[in-house]
């Protein structure tokens, strides 16, 4: 009976967000914006809509890419939805269900609603300024920008909510995010290895927490096999806030390992939401966290890749492990089965045999190329004997000059060649006394413009062997040098014979 992966619909318990300071309340008064730490979508992160107000709006055009900031771009490893090179407007509203990127995790799209004409608006994402979250809306192409402005005047009434698509990402980034707290605590409290950093990568793609050294199979089976009795007996998530002694947080630094290399990140310099947030997973871990969880981790089924990345830095080596959980393991368990189902098919054997029927496989290839390279070498040998007699047999004290094209589809025509030429020099005298210039050729069975020829000349003399190469670069437009007796160049294009062969006959007959 095949097994089925599937995820129970999470509830939020009542005391998931619990308020410790006795003098911190949420900002009840429409015309003040909630900061980030008690945003609707972090007392809740289970819900999908919202009716709220916007405090204000403005229009805000898109900055000019610089080249400095293309190069950021891409090394990011989650992929961020795109911002379009046209005016947004950013709006602040009294609450949001719209998770501001922050923690690591990134942001959340989806859409607000303005209730007095019906009309819906896409937000693209979310950042937070200083202590507040401001979305990031699309202009409609046939809505006037002071329209829009109307729309989103302070006080206006709004429903701000999350589509499937949209749940889908948060539901993906809460797994991912909370997962890591999990994976995180595991490495420290079982094997002293704190995170140095972690990347909640693009779905589907694993995830990973940098360590400050590689992990033995041991040691990543020890954690993969507690996590999972973690997730199994389903510890519960809740989440502590406080209010924020800005000041003190501050001055506070970043641990450091003995080299120096902080651990983790501090409070970002920006940071004015007065909101100290705090995330426990019961018996396992308290850790400070702005970001969206899960209220159990049941739902993770946690999984670990078996292996881990190392990263060579200038003083220190450290390496990634990469993880799966919840809607990605999913992904990749119906993936893999997918691609061994496919490979046992092709290899015409159940799923338990696919590594053994690939071990044949990869030995007869091993085999057939060893056959192949000594044939290669045989048929290069044959070759060659039937060049070294004719310049033996050529009339003494004249240059022997000759021309051989093959059609060839190996990898490494020039290994070839070269195997043709190793063979004559070997049979040939080496003090010169048989003068020769012979140009070997190669060309593929199939050619396009972007095809590759191989030319390789080799002769008795070093003048010759230069001029005939340094011919083939001027009137057929070889690219290529050498040094001594042996010259090597590549021909892009279509090699054809009738003209090309003719113009390296001529270039050997002006030597």
């Amino acid at each position: 009976m095949a097994a089925t992966a599937y995820l129970v619909a999470p509830t939020l318990p009542p005391d998931y967000h619990r308020i410790v300071s006795p003098t911190l309340c949420i900002p009840s008064n429409p015309q003040i914006s909630v900061p980030v730490g008690l945003l609707a979508c972090q007392r809740n992160p289970l819900l999908l809509s919202l009716e709220t107000t916007v405090v204000s709006v403005s229009v805000v055009q898109p900055p000019p890419e610089t080249a400095v900031g293309a190069r950021k771009s891409k090394k990011k490893a989650v992929v961020a939805p795109e911002v379009p090179k046209e005016p947004l407007l950013h709006v602040l509203l009294h609450d949001t269900v719209i998770f501001p990127e922050g923690g690591g995790q990134p942001t959340d799209t989806g859409k607000i609603e303005t209730i007095a004409d019906g009309v819906s608006w896409e937000v693209i994402q979310a950042k937070r300024h200083g202590g507040h979250a401001v979305h990031y809306v699309r202009l409609h192409s046939g809505i006037e920008v002071d329209a829009a402005l109307i729309a989103f005047q302070p006080g206006a009434k709004v429903i701000v909510s999350l589509g499937q698509k949209d749940w889908d990402r948060r539901y993906d980034h809460m797994s991912m995010h909370t997962s890591q707290h999990l994976l995180s605590a595991l490495l420290e409290t079982r094997l002293n290895l704190p995170t140095l950093s972690w990347s909640l990568t693009s779905y589907p793609s694993p995830c990973y927490v940098e360590v400050p050294r590689g992990m033995t199979q041991e040691e990543i089976t020890l954690i993969q096999v507690e996590a999972n009795r973690l997730v199994f007996e389903g510890r519960k998530v809740h989440i502590e806030v406080e209010e924020l002694d800005s000041e003190k947080e501050q001055a506070k630094e970043a641990p450091k390992l003995a080299n120096g290399r902080a651990i983790g990140k501090a409070l970002p310099a920006d940071y004015t939401g007065g909101v100290k947030r705090v995330v426990i997973i019961d018996g396992v871990d308290r850790n400070p966290c702005c970001g969206t969880h899960l209220p159990t981790i049941h739902n993770l089924q946690l999984f670990l890749l078996p292996h881990t990345e190392a990263l060579s830095r200038s003083a220190t080596t450290s390496a990634r492990l990469y993880f799966l959980c919840g809607p990605r393991l999913i992904a990749h368990l119906t993936s893999t089965h997918s691609s061994l189902t496919n490979t046992a098919s092709n290899l015409s054997c159940g799923p338990p045999l696919v590594p053994e029927r690939v071990s044949q496989v990869i030995d007869e290839r091993k085999k057939a190329e060893k056959r192949v390279s000594d044939i290669e070498q045989e048929l290069a040998e044959h070759l060659a004997r039937d060049v070294v007699q004719q310049i033996q047999s050529s009339k003494e004290g004249s240059l022997f000059k000759k021309h051989i094209h093959r059609t060839d589809d190996a990898t490494n025509a020039l290994g070839f060649l070269s195997s043709i030429a190793f063979a004559m020099s070997a049979a040939l005298p080496v003090d010169g006394a048989i003068p020769y210039v012979v140009v070997l050729s190669s060309s593929p069975s199939t050619q396009t413009t972007s095809s590759v020829s191989t030319v390789l000349v080799l002769g008795s003399n070093d003048s010759k062997v230069k001029a005939a190469g340094e011919g083939m670069k001027a009137k057929l437009g070889v690219k290529g040098g050498g040094k001594g007796p042996r010259w090597s160049g590549k021909f892009i294009g279509v090699w054809k014979a009738i003209r090309d062969d003719a113009i390296v006959d001529e270039v050997l007959e002006n030597i």
